[in-house]
């Protein structure tokens, strides 16, 4: 037999996007400059723009680079009204409000600065382009495919977070139905007028949907014990929590440059055993099989390794780089090792097989369900 020269059509592991997305939101982390954090963007959207399935939640991404661009003006707002950076280019004063002794170090207006406003942009520019990642893994996976893909040991939780995981691809879904819906009664839907009547109903369609799936995974017996022994589930519990515990202590040694860096390290590793072991005792409890579970090949190793990738090229590049000046204002340069870590995570974008074709077309956005019709019409 010859081997095809073309890859199969199929839809790719969906914990390998969430792996390359988070580990290019550890990058974001990582860095302030706003030439590696636009990098960042373009290459989710390429990514996302040639691996996108046809599915209601796959605009997803446009929802959370909209978020993104509101959190940078939040941010700015915040520190114009209270921060409090000292900086020699004053750009302009507003009036100031003296505030009680015990308020010490809090300012609410006063002079703004320019080192103080860039480093606002920059902050808020890196949470945006973190919450892009989170945007991009929600339109390139589907919520039930990755609930149905978690390992055993968390399935209970896997239920209880089905409702947060959800919840975002299901709001955006909703969005469309009820403007679609609009639409055909004459109503606005683009504006601010299209705003009037649309929040309930999408909130509650994207909850009540949310909740049904976890009701319906529970039904199918999603996360049931079986004859687990109670020594048993309270041993996996306590390896994943004491696993989860350490990694999350970790991070402070790792990316707090105050912390005791000796200990990020080792707290990362022993908490990751701790988190396998756990996932291995768990996954011996039962005799449960999958129905067609989603493969784990070379194409969903290589897309996570393009995304490691990427992270450790910016975790280990100079700090000069990664972090420009504010005080004074320097210009930001664009660091080579970085930008090439940067370019090896858009190799999903071939490297990942391409998308079955399905003959199912998406639901048209004018098919509302009931209750989300009623609350547009109001």
């Amino acid at each position: 037999m010859t081997r095809a020269l073309h890859p199969v059509p199929r839809a790719l592991h969906p914990a390998a996007w969430w792996g390359w997305a988070t580990a290019l939101a550890v990058a974001a982390s990582r860095t302030t400059n706003p030439i590696l954090l636009a990098l960042i963007v373009s290459i989710t959207a390429f990514v996302v723009a040639t691996r996108r399935p046809a599915t209601p939640w796959s605009r997803s991404y446009v929802v959370f680079l909209r978020i993104g661009l509101l959190s940078v003006g939040i941010r700015v707002l915040l520190f114009t009204l209270l921060g409090s950076v000292p900086g020699d280019d004053v750009l302009f004063t507003l009036p100031e409000i003296p505030l009680p002794h015990w308020m010490a170090g809090v300012r609410l207006g006063g002079q703004v600065t320019l080192e103080g406003t860039l480093a606002a942009v920059y902050d808020g520019l890196r949470l945006a382009v973190i919450l892009i990642c989170v945007g991009a893994a929600n339109t390139l996976t589907s919520p039930r495919r990755l609930l149905k893909s978690l390992p055993s040991a968390v399935q209970e939780a896997g239920v209880a977070v089905t409702v947060a995981l959800a919840f975002a691809p299901q709001a955006v879904a909703s969005i469309g139905r009820i403007l679609g819906a609009r639409r055909l009664r004459g109503r606005p839907d683009r504006g601010l007028r299209s705003l009037r009547g649309l929040a309930i109903p999408v909130l509650e369609g994207a909850l009540d949907r949310s909740v049904d799936l976890a009701a319906a995974m529970d039904t199918r017996g999603f996360g049931r014990r079986g004859e687990t022994s109670i020594a048993t589930r309270r041993t996996i519990a306590a390896l994943l929590l004491a696993g989860s515990v350490a990694m999350l202590a970790s991070t402070y040694s790792l990316i707090d440059s105050g912390g005791p860096s000796a200990l990020g390290l080792p707290l990362l590793l022993a908490g990751a055993g701790l988190t396998a072991i756990g996932f291995v005792v768990g996954a011996r409890r039962g005799g449960r099989t999958r129905y067609r579970p989603d493969p784990w090949r070379s194409p969903e190793w290589l897309v996570v390794a393009c995304g490691v990738a990427a992270a450790v090229a910016v975790a280990v590049a100079p700090l000069a780089g990664v972090y420009p000046s504010t005080s004074p204002p320097a210009t930001p340069q664009l660091p080579l090792l970085p930008m090439l870590g940067l370019l090896v995570a858009a190799l999903p974008a071939w490297l990942s097989p391409p998308l079955p074709v399905t003959s199912l077309p998406v639901p048209p956005q004018s098919a509302a369900t009931a209750p989300e019709l009623a609350g547009a019409a109001r």
